[in-house]
């Protein structure tokens, strides 16, 4: 498929993108190794940054929704909708959607169970945020466990689009990694 034939990603939605994407990889990787360090200054150091990288991501979606519902993407080349079959589409459509609600319930878990916890977020050390669910050592340990869950969803997912993205770009060479891509 020629460059010219590819219909791209509005340039605020590409910049997103890449934008959460180092975010969700970076807080996931983050979230692994402090999860296991002893008490510490620099654990505490590490949830803290934990917790502001997830409300940038939180804030980074907001906007992502936004300009997707304002501009919304573009349909799929009819060269490849038009040989890709139907599970793949699917899988492509559901994915998207599974991917969009966790980048909301991801970092809302974790902030509903920083607040349980009794751990407010404090947004910069300088801005602090309001707890939406009382302290509660109960409700607690079940928003860590959906948080850590819905994680582990979210980087599989991630793992599914990585994949069915290098799929079009080395196997199917069809061009559709250009919609997302920065150059011409």
């Amino acid at each position: 498929m020629s460059s010219a034939a590819v219909t791209r990603y509005h340039p605020l939605a590409r910049a997103l993108h890449w934008l959460l994407a180092l975010g969700i990889v970076g807080n996931f990787a983050l979230g692994l190794y402090m999860s296991d360090l002893p008490f510490s200054p620099a654990r505490l150091q590490y949830y803290s940054w934990h917790k502001w990288a997830g409300v940038l991501v939180l804030a980074f979606s907001a906007v992502r929704l936004l300009t997707r519902l304002l501009s919304p993407p573009p349909a799929l080349p009819d060269a490849v909708a038009s040989t890709m079959p139907g599970w793949q589409k699917l899988a492509h459509h559901a994915t998207h959607v599974a991917l969009y609600a966790l980048f909301f319930a991801v970092p809302l878990t974790g902030w509903a169970y920083s607040s349980a916890a009794g751990f407010p977020v404090v947004l910069f050390g300088l801005l602090p945020l309001p707890d939406f669910v009382p302290v509660s050592e109960g409700l607690a340990d079940v928003l860590k466990e959906l948080h850590e869950l819905s994680a582990f969803a979210m980087a599989g997912l991630v793992l599914l689009h990585v994949a069915g993205a290098l799929k079009h770009q080395v196997v199917d060479r069809d061009g559709l990694m250009q919609r997302m891509g920065f150059g011409r």
